[in-house]
Parts: C-alpha cells; structure tokens; sequence
C-alpha cells in the first residue's frame, strides 16, 4: 500500500522510507480551533490546563529544597501531591507502581491508587559517559537504598528502584560528590543528553562531540529559563560514522558529517519522536560547525518553549509544531529569531558502514581497546555494578559508557587484558560475544515498577531470548535481529524501530478471561549498516502474541524469513516484512 509524497514526510522525514507507516504513524498538529493551543509567542502565557498552572505557579525545580528540609523528615505522608506527581519529576523521581495490581487496572485506577511508597531514581549520565568510581557509587547506592536493583535505560542513564523519600538527601550527597546527579531527568525539561558511547576513543570517528555536550550541560540543564517546557524535549550527539545514538527519534539530534567547503561539523535533525504517535526526525539541512552547536541546540529549545503547543499534553510534543509547520519554516524560525546568524547548507550523513551498539572487540586511536558487552535487556543489579567497577580497575580501565541500546562500553582495555576481562564480564552476565537475540533485543520497565504498564516485559523478553538461545544455537542469519519489547502502547523501549516490536496489551484468554500479550509491529528500524533510511514498522490485524508465545512467535517468522528472503539481494527482515503477504507474518 502506498502513501502520498506528504504522507510519507509527516511519517518519517525527506529521507524516510516510502512504506506503508505503522498504525497511528501519521503525526498531525492541533486542528484548527478557536481555542488557543497555549503557544507562549502567540497566545500568552495564561495557563490553559492544571500542568501548566502548577509548573508557572512553582517550577520543578524547586522542589528540591521541600525534599531535603521537609519530605525527608515527614516522610511519604508529608509530601505535596502535586509536589509527588509534579515537580518531583524534575529531579528524576517517579512513583512506582504498587506490587500486585494486574495490567488490567492500569487505566481504571487513579494514580494514587497505583503507586507505592517507593520512588524509581533515574541517574543522568549525559553522554553515557562513566568512571568506575561513578560506577561504584551508583552500585553502593542501589545496594544500600535500592534493593540491589538497577536498569540500564535506552536513553544512557541508569534507572534505581525502592528508593525512600527519607534517603534522597544522603543519595544526592554521595551522587554529587563524583560528579553525577537527578536534575531534570525527567519532567518538562531538556533530558539527558546522548552522546557517541565511542566519544574521543574510537579510531574512526569524525568528531568527538563531548566538549559540545559538555557545553550544552553546563550552560542550560538546571536553567530556569528551559526549566518549564511544553513537554519533554530529548537530545542526541554524535561524531561517530555509525550514527549511534537513535538520532531520527530525538527532539534534536547533531550527526557528524564533513561539509567540502567547511570542514568536520553537525547535520541538524528536528521533531522525532515515537510514543503512540511516532513520528521519525527531519533534517533542517544546514551544517553546524562544533563552535555553533550550543547555539542551535539553544535555538531549537527555545523554539520549543515559545512555539510548543501547551493546552493539550498528547499534542504538546516538538513533532506536532514541526508537523504544521515543516522544515522551511522551522529553519526561518530559528535562523531569524533564535540564531546570531544563519547557518550554511550542509550535507546528509552517509550511510552507516558498521553497527551502532559497539558490541564486541574494538580498537582505539591510541592502539587499546573497547569493549562493547550486553547483559539480557538492561538488566544489571547494584552488587553487578560495584563488581564491575573492580573488575574494570583490575584490568587497567577506569571509564566505561552506557549506551541507547541498554548496553555497557568499556574503554581503554589494553590488548593483553582484553581475553581475560572478556571472561570476567562474561561471569558477570554482561556478554561481549551474544547471541544475535540477546544482541537485539531491549525490554521497558513494565508493569514490575512502571504505572503506565499493562504487562510485564524484563522477565518476559529474557525467558524469550533464553528460549530462542536453545532452539536456534548456531542459526546463522545474515543481519543482526531487533526485538524490542515494551509493556504499554507508550514505546518507551522503541517499538515501531524494531524488526520486530512487540506493543503490550491484555488478549483474550479463551476462558472469559484475558492473559498478558502483545500487538506485533514489523520491519521497522533507524539508519545503520544494514539500511539506508530510518523507517517505522507495519502491523498486520490481528498479529497478536502472547507473553508465553514470544519465542514460538519469533522462530517461526524467522525461519519464514530465511527461506523466503532474496539472499542473492541481501534482504533483511526489515525489507522482508514489509513486502511479505500477511499469511507469511502470522
């Protein structure tokens, strides 16, 4: 089935692939109204809904100061709800979801009813970039005042569970006295930053973009003037040819590229995002030098701030300005209004010519190594993570990084350590040798913490993996394999960029009653080595598996791939599963 020209640039950008969108693919601005759409530089500032009263009335930030002097003291009981719902967001804490309460009272129960008395911790790591005595600190902290539990996110930070108001103030002390923190790691702010996890060491990057993410952190993240947004607003940098940081599903993104006339600098992307209406990132074509990027980055922000539609949060994304107003528009935005001058026309990136998850033995520019290993979806634990840190230190190497993949990079492994720190991770279940469905597959946090989830996902994909392990040892497939599994339609585990992405949902159980399952998503994925353009998934109706029927699901569609597939045009599962009959997907 085709789309129009303009179809398919609203599904996924002037470089997106001319196929069928995945279902709710198409992303549409506000219709016309005669309500406002809470646009600061259009129509005031007056608050339209109760978010954007509260976040005027008091901004996120200062809640810090009740945790500390007040919430701490008083307790779970003590603490404002729209301080606990709110503005505690903006210090990376969320409340998890209560033990027992099954999917299916996910949408009838108020949040109140929901939620424990434990917070979940998101740790941001801005570029991924870690040292041991990070690494250990975070795994002492987990241990002492997390139950031992820890996540590695696809956005690079490290997500901690069980946390008690009481604790925060001595867990901020001890995260701050090594350079780490919670501002702003969640809420209506700039998130994370992500950056190349082969930053300065990788023997074949165009750029190190650390001192523009270095820049853009020290200026802006914990500034009151970016502090109130309309949603929130993710970011990507990076220098690497392997475009390694999901740059088409960020807010903003900087892609190295080397300009013929200007030299080593950034393609600029905007308005990518997933979620229940996922939209893929747009160039705006112009080159930014690296002394230009925390100016753009600025620009673009303050587009969003000033431009962003507030009166609706599920249009209050940077997809739905860009979506109304394209990117000729954007681009005279920010070049006349937010920019000291404009920027030159650039070049597209290249297609990437190697994997962006950095899994296994590479060499750096200074003759070591780094090593790219796995742990089965994100999943790491406190005590994991202070025996890494020793273990990394025994073995010569004191940085390491997270990556968007829910993966770890070790860095600076001379050559004669690398076997034998290989074996130690490997005991440590972090895998710089996996299988293609360990490799490839991610999970969300899903209904064991999360509040939004209708399933559960961690536990569920690694039964998956260990399955698909014994059943296809040694099955050779000629392109690695993405399953992402996310526990709500939400798609914080990227579901619509997966070979196959699985979306959490109840199904009916044959009996009256409903059982744990998954919509199915197919041949979607982000630019790399084995595709030229980002490009969103398709479902088929009714393709619908349940959590028990993962593995059966995955081997059989796997093994139609292989023989239906033309090996003679090196055709990926992606490219297969878009033109496959729907009988053969099923």
């Amino acid at each position: 089935m085709s789309i129009s020209e303009t179809d398919a640039r609203l599904a996924g950008g002037p470089r997106a692939e001319r196929t069928a969108p995945a279902e709710g693919a198409r992303v549409r601005p506000p219709r016309p109204s005669s309500k406002p759409n809470g646009q600061w530089k259009i129509d005031g500032r007056t608050p339209l809904n109760g978010n954007e009263e509260w976040k005027q009335a008091d901004g996120g930030l200062a809640v810090r100061e009740r945790i500390e002097n007040i919430y701490a003291a008083g307790g779970f009981a003590s603490i404002d709800p729209t301080d606990l719902h709110g503005r505690f967001r903006w210090w990376g804490l969320y409340t998890q979801r209560k033990p027992g309460i099954d999917g299916g009272k996910t949408a009838t129960l108020e949040p109140h009813e929901l939620e424990d008395e434990y917070f979940m911790l998101r740790v941001r790591i801005d570029g991924g970039q870690l040292t041991t005595e990070q690494l250990r600190v975070i795994g002492a902290i987990s241990t002492e005042f997390g139950r031992g539990t820890a996540d590695l996110t696809d956005r690079q930070n490290i997500q901690l569970h069980w946390i008690r108001v009481e604790d925060m103030p001595e867990i901020w002390r001890r995260l701050e006295a090594v350079d780490l923190g919670t501002t702003e790691a969640c809420g209506d702010v700039p998130r994370v930053i992500l950056g190349s996890p082969v930053a300065g060491v990788s023997a074949d990057e165009l750029i190190d973009p650390t001192p523009q993410i270095e820049e853009i952190t020290s200026r802006f993240i914990g500034d009151e003037s970016l502090a109130n947004l309309p949603r929130k607003f993710k970011s990507a940098i990076t220098g690497h040819p392997s475009q390694d940081v999901v740059h088409e599903i960020n807010d903003v993104a900087f892609v190295a590229v080397e300009h013929p006339e200007l030299g080593i600098g950034y393609d600029l992307w905007v308005g990518g995002a997933l979620s229940t209406a996922p939209r893929l990132g747009e160039r705006l074509g112009v080159f930014v030098s690296p002394d230009r990027v925390a100016e753009a980055w600025h620009g673009v922000a303050q587009i969003f701030r000033d431009y962003g539609y507030r009166r609706l949060r599920n249009k209050a994304r940077l997809k739905f300005l860009l979506a109304e107003w394209g990117t000729e528009k954007f681009r005279t935005i920010l070049e006349t209004e937010y920019l000291a001058s404009p920027l030159p026309d650039g070049p597209a990136p290249a297609k990437p010519k190697t994997p962006g998850d950095h899994i296994g033995v590479h060499a750096q520019k200074d003759g070591r190594f780094f090593i790219g290993v796995t742990p089965v979806v994100g999943r790491v634990s406190g005590p994991t993570l202070t025996t890494l840190a020793d273990l990394l230190e025994t073995h010569g190497s004191r940085r390491l990084r997270t990556t968007p993949h829910q993966k770890l990079v070790v860095l600076d492994v001379a050559a004669d350590q690398v076997e034998p720190l290989i074996a130690g991770l490997d005991a440590l279940g972090l895998s710089a040798r996996p299988s293609v469905f360990r490799r490839g597959t991610i999970a969300c946090t899903g209904i064991e913490f999360c509040k939004l989830a209708i399933v559960e996902t961690k536990v569920t994909a690694a039964a998956a993996v260990q399955q698909l392990e014994d059943r296809l040892a040694g099955l050779d497939l000629p392109h690695q394999l993405s399953l992402h599994v996310n526990g709500c339609p939400n798609s914080c585990a990227r579901i619509q960029t997966a070979d196959i992405g699985l979306k959490g949902q109840l199904l009916p159980d044959g009996d009256g009653g409903q059982t744990p399952g998954f919509q199915v998503h197919l041949g979607g994925g982000l630019a790399s080595q084995d595709r030229e353009e980002a490009g969103l998934g398709r479902t088929v109706r009714g393709l619908k598996v349940t959590a028990e029927g993962i593995a059966d699901y995955v081997e059989r569609v796997v093994l139609r791939f292989l023989d239906e597939r033309d090996a003679a045009a090196d055709e990926t599962f992606a490219s297969w599963a878009h033109r496959a009959e729907e009988e053969a997907l099923q």
